[in-house]
C-alpha cells in the first residue's frame, strides 16, 4: 500500500462548478424579490456570495485539521449542536417562521442549528461506531443497538417538536446506512429501518398538515390553490422548460415563475427555476453532477485507511446526496415536499456553511487515504 498525499482535484472542480452555478442562479432568480424587499436587485446575491466566502474559509480550516482531532472533538461538537437545537424553543432566542421554530436569532444574525446537526451527528456517529466495530458479536446489541436507538430517539423528539421532518429523515437514513456498514448484525438494520418506516407513517397520520401534504403528493390536483400550489407551480415551471429551456437554449435568467408565481424560488424551489430556464438538459445535467459527487465521495470512503475515515466520508457523502435528491424529488413529485434546501444552490448561509465544511473534511480524508 502506498500513501496518497494528493487531494482529490476532481471533487474540488466539481464543488467549484456546483457553487458557481448556485451563485449565478441565486443572482438571476433573486433580483425581483430583492428589489421588492430592499429596493436593490443585488442584496440576496451579495449575501450569498458573503456566505460562500465564509463557508469556503471554514472548509479550508477543516481541510487542514488533523483527522484524529475531528474524531476527538466530534462528540463535543454534537452535544454543543444539540444544545443549540434546543435553544430554538426559548423565547427571545428562538425564531419562528411559518409556524416552525428552527432558527436562533441574535439581532440581524440568524442561524439554523439543525443544518449543522446533520454534520455534527455524522462526526459523532463515525467516531462512536469506529470504536465499537470490534465488539464481540454476542454483545453488539447491548453496546451498539440500544445506545444507537437512544441517540436517534433524542433527535426524533427534538426535531419533531420544531417540527423539522426533512432534517430528521436525512439524519435517520444517513445514520442507518452508516450503522449498517459498521459490521453490525443484519437484523439490527432490519429493525432500525422497519421502525423508521412505521414511525414515519405514524407521524404522518397524527399530524393533519403532514397527512394533507402526503395526500397532495399522491394526488396533486386535490388542493391546487392550497397545499398543492407549490407543487403545481413547480410542475408548470419545469414543464415550461421542455428540452432546452423556455428560450430554447438562450434562457438563463428568463424564468417567469420567479416573479411571484412559484413560492420560495431562491431557496426550496430553485431546482424548478433551473428546469424552467435550462430545460430537461439542464435539470439532468445538475442531477448528473450530484451523482458525480456521490461517486467521488464513495471512492474517498473506499480508499480511506481507517474505519473512522471510511464512516465519516460515507456519512458526509450520503447526507449531501440525500439532501439533493430529497429536494429534487419533491420538486418533480417523486417525493413529498419537505422544505429542504438544494445543496450548494439554495439561498441561505447555514446549510451552505455546513455543506462546505463537509466538503473540506472529505478533501482532508482524500489526502490521507491509501491506494494500491
Amino acid at each position: 500500500m502506498v500513501e496518497n498525499k494528493k487531494t482529490d482535484s476532481r471533487l474540488i472542480l466539481l464543488v467549484t462548478l456546483l457553487t458557481g452555478w448556485g451563485i449565478f442562479t441565486v443572482g438571476t432568480t433573486s433580483f425581483p424579490l430583492s428589489l421588492k424587499n430592499y429596493g436593490s436587485p443585488w442584496v440576496y446575491l451579495f449575501h450569498q456570495i458573503l456566505m460562500l466566502g465564509i463557508a469556503s474559509g471554514l472548509a479550508l480550516v477543516f481541510f487542514k485539521l488533523p483527522i484524529e482531532s475531528l474524531k476527538k472533538w466530534g462528540p463535543f461538537l454534537f452535544l454543543l449542536n444539540l444544545l443549540l437545537v434546543i435553544l430554538v424553543f426559548l423565547p427571545k432566542i428562538g425564531v419562528s417562521i411559518g409556524g416552525a421554530r428552527r432558527w436562533i436569532g441574535f439581532g440581524n444574525f440568524v442561524i439554523q442549528p439543525s443544518e449543522f446537526l446533520k454534520l455534527s451527528f455524522i462526526l459523532y456517529l463515525a467516531a462512536w461506531l469506529s470504536e465499537r466495530m470490534k465488539t464481540k458479536k454476542e454483545t453488539k446489541s447491548k453496546v451498539l443497538l440500544i445506545p444507537f436507538l437512544t441517540i436517534l430517539g433524542v433527535l426524533i423528539i427534538v426535531l419533531i417538536l420544531q417540527p423539522d421532518m426533512s432534517t430528521l429523515g436525512i439524519i435517520f437514513l444517513t445514520g442507518a446506512l452508516m450503522y449498517f456498514t459498521a459490521s453490525t448484525p443484519w437484523w439490527h438494520t432490519l429493525l432500525v429501518v422497519g421502525g423508521g418506516i412505521g414511525g414515519a407513517f405514524f407521524l404522518i397520520k397524527i399530524a393533519p398538515y403532514r397527512l394533507a401534504r402526503f395526500l397532495v403528493f399522491l394526488k396533486p390536483e386535490l388542493d391546487p390553490l392550497g397545499i398543492g400550489y407549490q407543487l403545481r407551480q413547480s410542475f408548470i415551471a419545469i414543464g415550461s422548460g421542455k428540452i432546452l429551456g423556455i428560450g430554447n437554449g438562450f434562457s438563463l435568467g428568463l424564468s417567469r415563475q420567479k416573479f411571484g408565481f412559484l413560492p420560495h424560488p431562491i431557496s426550496d424551489s430553485i431546482f424548478a427555476i433551473i428546469g424552467e430556464e435550462l430545460g430537461f438538459i439542464g435539470a439532468v445535467g445538475l442531477i448528473f453532477l450530484f451523482l458525480l459527487f456521490a461517486w467521488c465521495g464513495l471512492k474517498i470512503a473506499k480508499r480511506a485507511s481507517k474505519n473512522y475515515q471510511k464512516l465519516l466520508a460515507l456519512g458526509i457523502t450520503l447526507w449531501i446526496v440525500f439532501q439533493a435528491f430529497f429536494n429534487i424529488g419533491g420538486m418533480i413529485g417523486l417525493l413529498p415536499l419537505a422544505g429542504i434546501p438544494l445543496p450548494f444552490f439554495s439561498y441561505g448561509g447555514s446549510h451552505l456553511i455546513a455543506e462546505m465544511i463537509g466538503v473540506g473534511i472529505l478533501l482532508n480524508i482524500s489526502k490521507t487515504s491509501y491506494k494500491l
